[in-house]
């Protein structure tokens, strides 16, 4: 293992002027905006011949990066001290396991690459998601076929899970509501939004959800 370039490319990631220090924030104008994710790189013994393995934790501190080196040795970036659930609601993110689809971390890795360099796309990725490669097939289907409609789930991920402040669309419809259902619904004249809500109230019921509606 290249210890010692790995500490340097720790070095660099903690720059004053690196895109990617410590607890480096999610892009702006994006639904993650505001949001902290926390992405472990695990290196293995053939770094950098093999790219890190990298993933988006679910219990564990918050950091941008942690640097997870074999047999139990670690150094971490930055660490903030709490525990929080940093799960991403992203097409090449999956939003089970946190497993990150991104082709530098697979065949189009290159010794010449950094961890830096690797941790620059991760945050280009979440600026323009590639659905056409997905790691979670469902999320990529909502991205696809109804933008709105993944844009407010992914803001509600990231205020519920990330501490993101990005603003909430008025018309947000719960992502556990059937869409199908739904739209039965709102074809019968009901409004959407209180449609959504009776929906999710009734765990998706639909009889009981019209007669809440007619009542």
């Amino acid at each position: 293992m290249a210890t010692a370039r790995i500490k340097k490319e720790i070095a660099q990631c903690m720059a004053p002027d690196s895109p990617v220090k410590g607890h480096s924030r999610d892009p702006t104008e994006t639904p993650y905006e505001g949001g902290v994710f926390e992405v472990d790189i695990e290196i293995t013994m053939e770094y950098p011949f093999k790219p890190p393995k990298m993933k988006c934790n679910v219990f564990q501190i918050t950091l941008l990066s942690r640097i997870l080196i074999q047999q139990n040795y670690y150094l971490c970036l930055s660490v903030l001290g709490h525990i929080v659930i940093t799960k991403v609601y992203h097409p090449n993110v999956s939003s089970q396991t946190g497993a990150i689809c991104l082709d530098i971390l697979k065949d189009q890795w290159s010794p010449v690459l950094t961890l830096k360099t690797a941790l620059i796309s991760l945050q280009s990725l979440m600026s323009d998601a590639a659905a056409d490669n997905p790691q979670d097939a469902q999320v990529a289907n909502h991205y696809i076929n109804d933008r709105a409609g993944f844009n407010n789930t992914a803001r509600q991920w990231t205020k519920l899970y990330a501490g993101g402040g990005a603003s909430e669309d008025p018309d947000y419809i719960d992502p556990s509501v059937d869409r199908t259902i739904l739209q039965r619904l709102v074809d019968m004249g009901f409004d959407k939004k209180v449609a959504g809500q009776t929906l999710k109230k009734f765990s998706n019921d639909e009889n009981r959800a019209i007669e809440a509606l007619l009542g």
